[in-house]
């Protein structure tokens, strides 16, 4: 890990020469404060040989709500796939600028954004951008030098993340409020999904298709998920 002033400081995995604020199809994945499961428990249906899903809590309805209602004042992010879990949301979400094609799905989107995707086959198509989607660096730094500032592109992966975080903050301190709930509210020190996010770019339909069953079959593994701290099902 690389120091600057004598501390420690993460290094970008963000993919060389790719545009993070241009168009392309990104898994995401957001989780609550120390992996609180308050979003809602899994239900599991014996009669249905072991299929499973998630009876969403009060505060798992608002996180829904504010999802759905992100998109609908979005032109640009297109909702693909999605699953809420006790602690965490996973998400497929493409982002396309193209304002003629106002109907673009992940599957479809692997298509549309094939020259994009095409450019990038020389890199290792696992990418990981831990978070820093879209956040463009105001200069370069060297291993001496401070690191470069970040800025937040407006009609981005991460400020749509910013934006949709925030919301989730002001509606549940509305609802404990509404409710007269003793338990801290949540605001700048205090967020409700912890301040990173993990997001990949999908870059071919192999894992597009894997990815999209991983989420769909989410609640059935939720014995084996590593966001499972014990603290429900």
């Amino acid at each position: 890990m690389e120091k600057y002033q004598n501390k420690y400081r993460i290094k970008s995995h963000r993919m060389p020469n790719w545009d993070y604020s241009g168009n392309g199809i990104y898994f995401l994945t957001i989780v609550t404060q120390n992996r609180v499961c308050n979003l809602g428990k899994i239900v599991e249906h014996v009669e249905m040989h072991g299929c499973a899903s998630l009876e969403l809590s009060d505060f798992g309805k608002i996180v829904k709500t504010e999802l759905l209602k992100s998109f609908e004042i979005r032109d640009e992010l297109f909702l693909d796939e999605y699953i809420i879990m006790p602690n965490h949301l996973h998400t497929i979400i493409v982002l396309n600028k193209n304002e003629t094609n106002n109907n673009l799905d992940g599957s479809d989107g692997l298509h549309d954004l094939h020259d994009l995707h095409d450019l990038h086959d020389s890199h290792d198509s696992h990418v990981e951008t831990h978070g820093r989607a879209s956040l463009q660096s105001t200069k370069q730094s060297t291993e001496q030098s401070e690191p470069p500032k970040l800025i937040r592109l407006p009609k981005s992966i991460s400020s749509f993340m910013a934006g949709f975080k925030s919301a989730i903050n002001s509606k549940i301190d509305d609802y404990i409020d509404d409710n007269q709930l003793n338990i801290p509210k949540y605001n700048r020190n205090n967020h409700f999904f912890q301040s990173n996010y993990h997001d990949h770019i999908i870059r071919n339909n192999n894992e597009y298709n894997r990815i999209k069953n991983y989420i769909i079959i989410n609640p059935q593994n939720w014995g084996e998920d590593k966001f499972n701290n014990g603290n429900a099902k």
